[in-house]
């Protein structure tokens, strides 16, 4: 069993969850502790995700967050995972991961997006172009890297040859193939979107392209994990996520709330059936360490992750950092 997990590097992405009574003051103090207990286990790098209009979110600020990490860190890689680049202008995201790099030279990593991270009224509110295409992200990752590399005729300050790899991010083949044409590492968000994540890492690997940044392809996996001492007690911390989930279903994003006895109560027959949609046995872990050493070992056999990176949407922040831990003792990050 060990073997399945020798050659994967294993990382954290974290939503800076808002706790239901709290506000995000809490979630950062929460976000720099984790970081830090994950660089003392091992883990290989640590990000965080641009959404906007959830209450339940508080990276919204993404670049912001990234720095609050970095600086409460020595070691661990930091980075987006990712940044909606419709949402910005190509040339503030080489200013601010330039200027992150700058003060945590070779440690920021640039994961990149094409969804809105929020509703048509949010993307409104962020001044994004409602009549954009999906089409405009090609360019639009292309204008990016001209800034990096100093071949635009504006010049990013801080940007320009800064060390910031790149990487795209997708929930379907649209971003797969992209990053295979473009030679560039892909992550795919296996932990929202289950059902396309094996097609889109076959295309990916089938038509990768090498590039300056990479000679061989190099996929990274998100799963969610809650793990316990025992596999029931981990089901009944996933409620918190399952109620996370109810609650976007409903239309109506709520802050993460505490776990429950009884989900079924919560839902309807066809609420539970949408939530397990996204939120099943191929998206999501739960149980003790047999449970999540088998269930993982099996994960990594069939996606071929050369990167696994773990999301644990869990309310207890102690329960939180034992969760990884369990997972660090099973696979010896």
């Amino acid at each position: 069993m060990g073997k399945a997990f020798s050659n994967v590097k294993f990382s954290i992405l974290d939503l800076a969850p808002v706790l239901h009574g709290h506000d995000a003051t809490l979630s950062f103090q929460n976000s720099a502790d984790l970081a830090q207990h994950v660089e003392k286990l091992g883990y290989h790098r640590y990000w965080l995700a641009e959404h906007h209009n959830m209450p339940g979110i508080a990276s919204s600020a993404t670049s912001l967050v990234i720095s609050h990490i970095a600086s409460h860190t020595k070691t661990i890689r930091v980075g987006a995972g990712g940044i909606m680049l419709p949402n910005h202008a190509p040339l503030v995201i080489a200013e601010q991961f330039g200027t992150l790099d700058a003060l945590y030279p070779d440690r920021i990593d640039l994961g990149l997006g094409r969804a809105p991270g929020s509703d048509q009224a949010t993307a409104h509110a962020l001044r994004r172009t409602l009549n954009s295409s999906p089409e405009d992200f090609p360019s639009q990752v292309e204008e990016l890297e001209a800034y990096f590399a100093g071949a635009a005729r504006v010049k990013a300050v801080p940007g320009q040859g800064a060390n910031v790899p790149l990487w795209l991010l997708g929930s379907s083949d649209f971003s797969a193939r992209l990053a295979a044409e473009k030679g560039l590492p892909f992550a795919f968000a296996s932990h929202f979107s289950p059902d396309y994540t094996l097609p889109a890492l076959r295309l990916y690997r089938d038509r990768f392209t090498p590039s300056n940044q990479l000679s061989k392809p190099q996929a990274m996996v998100g799963v969610n994990i809650i793990a316990a001492e025992t596999t029931e007690k981990a089901k009944w911390l996933a409620t918190s996520q399952q109620q996370q989930f109810l609650s976007m279903i409903r239309g109506k994003p709520s802050q993460l709330m505490p776990p429950i006895d009884d989900i079924d109560q919560e839902w309807t027959i066809y609420e539970k059936a949408s939530v397990e949609k996204s939120v099943n046995s191929k998206s999501t872990i739960v149980g003790d360490k047999d449970v999540v050493r088998e269930k993982l070992a099996a994960f990594i056999e069939e996606t071929e992750a050369d990167e696994v990176i773990i999301n644990s949407q869990i309310y207890d922040h102690e329960e939180r950092k034992n969760s990884y831990q369990i997972v660090s003792d099973l696979v010896h990050v």
